[in-house]
């Protein structure tokens, strides 16, 4: 009995975690990891993840900043050309979005979504981990 309960319990919690999507572990990687500063120019390589109804999809994208602020967004298709994203996006307090640790804070439009952008080239690489040593037979 317990052990089909630990069985559901385990079901429930890796079933809620992939129904948040794809910003869960860019997060997590920027948190653990950092990024380095975002420069003042056009990002062909972006992230931008789309939040609705509890869970998030991911896009690639570009996006344009200036003065540390994002001027503008591009959705890329799947033959690789790009589309402006015409309506106007703002943060929370209806002003230019800005980025904090290789992340944009969430940015809202007039069509009522809400998204943000990874400026994924931004991550610093993985620290590296030393070698362990394999004591042998004897000591």
């Amino acid at each position: 009995m317990k052990k089909g309960l630990l069985i559901i319990c385990v079901a429930i919690i890796s079933l809620s975690t992939s129904a948040q999507g794809c910003f869960p572990r860019l997060q997590k990687a920027f948190d653990e990891r950092g990024a380095y500063s975002v420069a003042d120019d056009m990002h062909r390589n972006v992230i931008l993840t789309f939040f609705e109804d509890g869970t998030s999809y991911c896009i690639s994208g570009k996006a344009r900043v200036e003065n540390g602020q994002i001027i503008s967004v591009f959705k890329q298709y799947q033959d690789d050309t790009y589309e402006l994203m015409e309506k106007k996006f703002y943060n929370s307090e209806k002003k230019a979005p800005i980025i904090v640790n290789g992340i944009s804070e969430m940015i809202y439009n007039t069509d009522r979504e809400k998204f943000r952008i990874v400026f994924i080239e931004t991550l610093k690489p993985k620290q590296k981990k030393y070698k362990e040593v394999v004591l042998p037979d004897g000591i």
